[in-house]
C-alpha cells in the first residue's frame, strides 16, 4: 500500500512537472520569437539598442537555466523578462517613429508655408505691376516733382471736404499700390479755384487733402508715410474764367515719392 502511495506520489510530480516544463518550453520559444523580431528591425535597433541587449542576455540566461538543472520559476522569470525587453523596444522604435514621422509633416507644413508664401509674394508683386500701371494709367504723370496722381473734384460734394462714395474704388488702388511698395510715401495736396473768400478755399483744399490721408489711414497706411499741404488757389492747372476751367484747379494731387522714400520739396 506504501509502495503504490509513493508511486502515485512520483507520477504525480513527474506530471507536474512535464507540465510546468511544457509552459517555461512556450514562454522560452515566444520570448526567442520576439528577440529575434527586434534584433532583425534596423528601426528598433537604432532606436532602442540598450533594450534589445536586456532582451538578449535575458533570453540567454532562460535558456540556460533550461538547458540545466535550473527550476522552472527561473525559466519563466528570465523569459518574461526578455519577452518585455523585446516589447519595450518595439514600443519605444514605433515611438520614435511616430516623432520623427511627426517632425517630417512639421517640416513639410513649413515648406508648404513658405511656398504659399513665395507664391503669395509673386502674386503680390505682378498685383504690383498691374496696379502700377492701373495707378499711371489713373490720370497719373510724370513731371518734375515726380509720378502725380490726381484725383478730381467729383471725389468731393460741393464745396465740402467729405469723400463721396465713387472715391472709394480709387482710393483702394492706391492704398493697394501703397501696401505693395512700402517704402514710398506720399504728400497729398489740396487745390482749389479763384472763386470765393481766399482763406476759405485755403482750408477747404487742406481740409480735402486730410480727408483722403484720413482714408488712406483707416484702410491701413502708417500716418508717417502721408503728408498733408493745402494751397488753395494757387498754382492753377487752367483759368479760372471758365466752368471746365475751375474744375481742374479743384483738385486733390498725390505726389509719390522715388522708392526710398524721397520726396521732391513742397512747393
Amino acid at each position: 500500500m506504501d509502495i503504490t502511495l509513493g508511486s502515485a506520489l512520483l507520477l504525480s510530480l513527474a506530471l507536474l512537472g512535464g507540465c510546468a516544463s511544457q509552459e517555461s518550453d512556450e514562454a522560452l520559444a515566444q520570448a526567442a520569437a520576439s528577440f529575434q523580431s527586434v534584433k532583425e528591425n534596423t528601426n528598433v535597433l537604432r532606436s532602442a539598442p540598450k533594450d534589445v541587449i536586456r532582451a538578449g542576455e535575458s533570453l540567454a540566461r532562460a535558456d540556460r537555466l533550461s538547458s540545466y538543472w535550473g527550476s522552472d520559476e527561473d525559466v519563466l522569470h528570465y523569459a518574461y523578462l526578455s519577452q518585455r525587453y523585446s516589447e519595450i523596444a518595439t514600443q519605444h522604435s514605433e515611438l520614435n517613429l511616430n516623432h520623427e514621422r511627426a517632425a517630417k509633416l512639421d517640416l513639410e507644413r513649413e515648406r508648404l508655408q513658405l511656398a504659399l508664401r513665395e507664391a503669395k509674394l509673386l502674386s503680390v508683386q505682378q498685383l504690383g505691376s498691374q496696379i502700377d500701371e492701373q495707378t499711371i494709367n489713373l490720370a497719373a504723370s510724370e513731371t518734375d516733382r515726380g509720378l502725380v496722381m490726381t484725383l478730381g473734384d467729383v471725389l468731393f460734394d460741393a464745396g465740402r471736404a467729405d469723400l463721396n462714395s465713387s472715391a472709394n474704388r480709387t482710393l483702394l488702388k492706391l492704398v493697394q499700390f501703397l501696401q505693395i511698395n512700402p517704402r514710398r510715401t506720399v504728400r497729398i495736396e489740396g487745390y482749389s479755384d479763384s472763386r470765393g473768400d481766399p482763406k476759405e478755399n485755403l482750408e477747404l483744399s487742406r481740409a480735402r487733402a486730410q480727408a483722403v490721408a484720413d482714408m488712406l489711414v483707416d484702410l491701413g497706411i502708417d500716418a508717417k508715410r502721408i503728408a498733408v499741404q493745402g494751397y488753395g488757389e494757387a498754382h492753377p492747372l487752367a483759368e479760372n474764367a471758365s466752368k471746365q476751367g475751375r474744375a481742374q484747379n479743384r483738385r486733390v494731387e498725390i505726389l509719390f515719392s522715388d522708392d526710398k522714400g524721397r520726396l521732391a520739396p513742397s512747393r
